[in-house]
This record gives structure tokens, sequence and C-alpha cells, in this order.
């Protein structure tokens, strides 16, 4: 095991900045920022976790958050650790069914939110409003966070569900101090900016808030995404480093006058991730941010966000590549059953993995091979320097005459037309072919491209099987929990019988 300074994950907050020192910025709250030093974000995680176990709560004990974006969320999350408990955040755009589901599923002895959503969840369980009870909550006073044993665990996240019910993926203690202790800080000045607006029950925010707390620098938290909360709050608190999920970046890049309104000249490094990126989103965020460094992440929840890393031999790494391998992880590419060179479903073993999937044994066996990889479902392709590359998921791959399609692929394509902002394929079924691909599309701003030029453009540019047999124009693409493309709204709104 890697060296770790730490042994309970809610304690990774750095020793090597003052106390006095900028650790958060909330950007939420009522048209106000609210501000927290090192200092407080420690005094105060303490507090939490005094109270918690001030109410009996006991060792390994799951707490459940249900609350957008702001300072309670983390600091919960924190001082739950930090107290020997369980934090589990719960992604409140599902449905009360299932959030419902999550609560009873994880066992929780109790449920923190905000007062919009804590309604969701079942009333049999206690619940502390973040709006309400929070202050009566915190018992302040000196506090050493509990020793953990490594593979004890810290926090469950829950899959999206968009497959039948959410899994609960238990992370130990170890696995995310051990990623957060991979994560290479940026050469810059301590206390650089990271802006987070991605949902913190989703891995992409959460990890990079625990990243900026473990390196000395601050979060900017917005509550939620809007493109013009985005760019505000980058532009007034001088936001270095953007991260995103490349939807959120697409959306916000068609906001011409508002990003000409504001001064982002601070912004030096853009990560997106969870999802693929185009090679025209790249060159549109390169022509907003033209000092900035732009970077291709790519992380699971099952397997952490420390995947791939820059060449060993310093071969410059391609724009689409989301890297060479991490030298601390083993990844494989495997087909048909067997380890291939070229391009197959990735497997991965690293310091980061899960310890297993909640009350689903048989599950987390088809989730990890018997010499310990997990199988992350996801097609990567593999070039003569080694960079990977991602091509799509094994599930969302649909056949069509014959022909392997992945709609990760065709979204590229037509994403290279000028007049193409964003594009989202999904599959149909056809008696002929088994499935068809069909596009929805957002137009590039000022252009009045029709149907029939993209279908043409598709032609022109890739194998016939993959052109889209229909395509319907939308302002926006609608997002999901995670500010990824819902696909499964795209879908409904398939006018019936016109495919």
């Amino acid at each position: 095991m890697v060296e770790i300074p730490y042994d309970n994950q809610g304690d990774a907050i750095s020793r090597d900045v003052p106390g006095e020192a900028l650790a958060l910025i909330d950007a939420g709250g009522n048209g106000s920022d609210r501000t927290y030093s090192y200092a407080d974000i420690r005094r105060l995680s303490g507090a939490v976790a005094r109270g918690l176990l001030k109410r009996g709560l006991k060792r390994g004990d799951r707490v459940a958050i249900l609350s957008a974006n702001r300072a309670e969320f983390l600091l919960t999350f924190l001082g739950t650790m930090q107290a020997g408990l369980v934090s589990v955040p719960v992604n409140y755009k599902l449905p009360a069914e299932t959030v419902a589901y999550i609560v009873g599923d994880c066992d929780a002895k109790l449920v923190i939110g905000d007062d919009a959503r804590l309604p969701l969840a079942p009333d049999s369980v206690p619940k502390i409003s973040f709006d309400k009870d929070f202050p009566a909550l915190l018992d302040e006073g000196p506090f050493a966070p509990i020793k953990m044993q490594p593979g004890e665990p810290a926090l469950f996240l829950y899959t999206s569900g968009s497959t039948g019910r959410p899994k609960g993926v238990v992370l130990s203690h170890y696995s995310h101090l051990w990623a957060i202790s991979q994560r290479t800080r940026r050469a810059a000045p301590l206390g650089q900016r990271a802006l987070i607006a991605a949902p913190l029950y989703h891995m992409n925010g959460l990890a990079m808030c625990q990243t900026t707390f473990s390196h000395g620098d601050t979060v900017v938290l917005l509550p939620q995404f809007t493109t013009r909360g985005y760019v505000e709050a980058a532009a007034r608190h001088r936001v270095a480093f953007l991260t995103s999920v490349p939807t959120m970046i697409a959306m916000l890049l068609r906001e011409r006058e508002l990003l000409a309104s504001h001064d982002l000249s601070a912004v030096e490094a853009v990560r997106m991730g969870s999802a693929p990126i185009t090679q025209a989103l790249i060159d549109q965020v390169r022509a907003v941010f033209p000092k900035a460094v732009i970077s291709n992440g790519y992380g699971t929840t099952e397997a952490g966000p420390v995947v791939f890393g820059p060449h060993p031999k310093g071969i410059p790494q391609p724009e689409l590549s989301t890297g060479y391998p991490h030298p601390e992880v083993q990844l494989r590419l495997v087909r048909d059953g067997r380890e291939v060179e070229d391009e197959g479903a990735l497997e991965m073993k690293c310091g980061a993995l899960m310890t297993h999937y909640h009350k689903l044994p048989e599950v987390t066996a088809r989730a990890m091979t018997p010499d310990g990889y997990y199988r992350t479902s996801d097609v990567f392709r593999r070039d003569g320097n080694g960079f990977f590359y991602f091509v799509g998921r094994v599930d969302d791959m649909f056949v069509c005459g014959g022909e392997n399609i992945y709609p990760g692929e065709v979204e590229k394509m037509l994403e290279r037309h000028p007049g193409i902002h964003q594009a989202a394929v999904i599959a149909v079924p056809d008696e002929l072919k088994g499935h068809k691909p069909i596009a929805f599309v957002v137009r590039t701003n000022g252009t009045d491209l029709d149907e029939q030029a993209i279908k043409t453009y598709a032609l022109a540019n890739a194998p016939a099987y993959q052109h889209p047999r229909r395509v319907f124009f939308v302002d926006e693409m609608p997002l999901a929990g995670t500010n990824k493309i819902d696909k499964r709204v795209l879908a409904r709104q398939i006018p019936t019988g016109d495919v």
C-alpha cells in the first residue's frame, strides 16, 4: 500500500496552509457568498462529528445527505467520516420512490439535507434540516478524527440507476485517500481557485472538492449548474481551474454575449470528465480560454478518478486521448474473452477500487475478475504510443445491419460540422437493420442547418451505416442528474411513428 498521511478520509484536509487561508467560497446563498477558512472547515466538520456521536450514532452507521451543493453538505460529508460513520450522498433528482429505496438499502440511521429535498426521504428515518436544525447539530469543541482501518467503509455512492435500481458502491477510507495521494497538483501558488458546479452526490464534483482541500487550495461551490451562474462565479472569484462535464462546457460556449461581458482571463486549466469530448469542443474551449491547459478526464465510481497520466517518455498527449496509464494503475483491454492491444473493454486494478456493491454479492462477482480487476464496461482504443481513447459504453453499442455502432463515435463525427454545436445519437428499433441511429442536434448560433444537410455530411464523413436516419433539432440538451445529456428524455421526444 502507498504511504498516506491520513487514516480517516474525512481528515484529508491540508496542514500546509495557515488556518486563515481560504478553503471554501459557497457561492449559492441568497445572492451573497459565504466564506470558510481552513480553520473553519476543520472546526465545523469536527463539530458535526461531535454532534452526530452525541446523538448516539455508532461506528459504521450510515448517514444519508440529501441536498443541493452547499457548505453544510461538505461539512457533513467530512464530519460524518471523521466520526467513524459512513457518508451516503443521495441523488435528489431521482424520484422519491428511488430515494426511499436508497435510504432503506443503505440502512441510514439519519438523513441530513435541505428543506427543498428532505421531503423526498421517508419519514421513518430521523431527519435534520440544514436550513433549520444545523446549528443545533453542531457540538463545538476539540475533536480528533477517529482512527480508521484501511478497509473500513467511508462512503457509499449510488449509481444512477438508469438500468434498474441504483447500486451502492462501497468505498473504503483507503480507496479515496489513495486517489487523493495520487492526484498531482498543478504548479501554481497555493490558494488557486477551482469552480465546482457538478452535484456532490456524483464522483466528479465530490472528488474534486476532496482533492482541492487536500492541496490547500480554494473550492468555489455553486448549488447547481446554470450557464449564467457558472460564468459569473468564474469571473467574480477569479477562478483558475474549471472542472466540469463536457455538456456543461458546451452549453456555456453557446452564450457568446455572456462570455464576452465577463473577464475570464484568470482561467488556467479546464478539466472535462465523466463523458466523451470532441475535437470541436476542445477547439471552442481553446478559443474562449486561450491560455488554459485543457484536459480530458476519466474515472469511475467503482474505481476512482485516477486512471491516466502523462506519457513516461514525454510524448505529447493527443487532445482527444484520456492519457497514458497511470504508473500506479494496471489496465488491460479485453475483447471476446481475451486480452488485446488495440480496442476492447477496459479492466483496471488500483488502490481506489471499491470494496463491493452493498448487499449485492452476485453483482459484485460479475463486476470483478478472479484476479482482482474491475470490469468498467467502457470500450477504449489504444494507439501505437500507448495512449488511450474512449470509444463508448459496452451497453450503448448497438448493431445496425451487422455493423457495431458506438453513439459517441457518431457524435464526434457530427460535431466536426461547423453548424452543429452539440449532437446526441440514440438507437431505435428497425425491422430490417435491427437498430438504426437517429440524432438530436443543437445548431451553432446563427446557422440554419437542415436535416438533409446533416445526413449528407454524415454520409460524406463516415461509413454509411453510421449516418443518422432522422435528425431532430432542439434548443438545448436535457441534462440528467449528473449533468450529462439525458438520452432517455430525448427518446421520449421522438414523434410516434416518425422514425
